[in-house]
């Protein structure tokens, strides 16, 4: 279970989880707004997909990221403290900025596609505690423990250099 050892690594690890996020969030959220979960929502979260992801991928590169791992060594954990506590205060603290903007991103693009303009401030306060509740566990136990296995069977500690 071992972290990103330096910003290569953490790119590549980046760039899967947010895969992982993305694709699965949007197909939630979708399917919410369907109300069903068939191939027409498969289809319409995998055209949304593209752009959700480089803004999640530079929000989260740019922004959470630091914003995540300062909090938590800043406050949260210590330098003796074990790998798990790093990745599951790591992991939380990513969860709660990432769904505030991405909520709202989804509330925006929801008005595009609508011309709902006047709802984007109770849509978005709406689908915080949905995608919450969702991408906390997600993050956790659904995707982070299989995500971070393929990245260090493909990128063994001190393969990937800085």
């Amino acid at each position: 279970m071992n972290m990103p050892q330096n910003k290569r690594e953490s790119l590549i690890y980046t760039v899967l989880m947010c895969f992982v996020m993305v694709l699965w969030m949007s197909i939630y959220n979708v399917a919410l707004q369907y109300g069903k979960l068939d191939f027409e929502v498969l289809a319409a979260a995998w055209i949304g997909f593209p752009i959700a992801y480089v803004f999640a991928m530079c929000c989260d590169w740019f922004f959470v990221s630091k914003l995540a791992k300062g909090f938590t060594f800043g406050f949260l954990v210590k330098p003796e403290d074990s790998v798990l506590k790093k990745v599951v205060c790591v992991s939380s603290c990513m969860v709660v900025p990432m769904v505030l903007i991405m909520s709202l991103y989804g509330a925006v693009e929801g008005a595009v596609h609508t011309g709902g303009w006047n709802g984007i401030l109770s849509a978005w306060l709406f689908n915080i505690p949905r995608n919450f509740v969702m991408a906390l566990p997600l993050q956790l136990l659904i995707a982070g423990p299989p995500v971070r296995k393929v990245f260090r069977g493909l990128f063994p500690v001190g393969k990937v250099l800085e």
